[in-house]
């Protein structure tokens, strides 16, 4: 397969457990369909359980035709400006794949952690009770859904304990007291 912005060849590679296709010249990726959602999962664990899926939230994004052409399909591609993450992402209509610029990688992963910190006690809150609804009737495995609650619980356990300081003092003078 050829670079979309630059027709050199592109050289595949592994990050992590997910393959991506990478020019060498301008840096770009090819992603394969669901790859976005794994690479992203492979950049933070604790963004697991965050949804960056192109095709789940249509109201969040806004479609417009590309003048580059789909390295496996060679179809134009369209660009997805998603969400507020500032970035837009060049995809395939047909195959799913989606081209990442050199830094759009990065600034999703930087977007969606910021997103993470951002969230409150209340936000959290919602976010376990739909990973516990998902546990029971999410398309993922029991397993990967247990691994995302959980997940959400750690965090919602650190908002708390970062937005009630004293609740936290007092949780670790209880644990203190406890162990002896």
């Amino acid at each position: 397969m050829n670079c979309p912005r630059c027709a050199t060849t592109l050289v595949a590679r592994t990050v992590g457990d997910v393959e991506i296709d990478e020019c060498a010249s301008c840096h770009g990726m090819w992603l394969e369909s669901e790859a976005l959602r794994r690479l992203k999962d492979e950049a933070d664990p604790d963004m697991v359980w965050m949804d960056f899926e192109l095709w789940k939230h249509p109201e969040r994004f806004e479609i417009s035709p590309r003048a580059i052409s789909c390295p496996k399909c060679d179809v134009p591609l369209a660009a997805i400006e998603y969400g507020d993450t500032g970035v837009t992402v060049d995809f395939c209509t047909q195959c799913r794949g989606v081209w990442l610029d050199e830094d759009e990688l990065g600034r999703i992963i930087h977007r969606l952690s910021e997103e993470l910190l951002d969230k409150d006690v209340s936000e959290y809150l919602r976010a376990t009770l739909e990973e516990a609804k998902e546990l029971v009737t999410g398309a993922d495995s029991r397993l990967s859904e247990w691994r995302d609650l959980t997940t959400v619980l750690r965090l919602l356990q650190y908002r708390i304990l970062s937005e009630h300081a004293r609740f936290a003092s007092l949780l670790a003078e209880f644990q203190a007291k406890s162990q002896f």
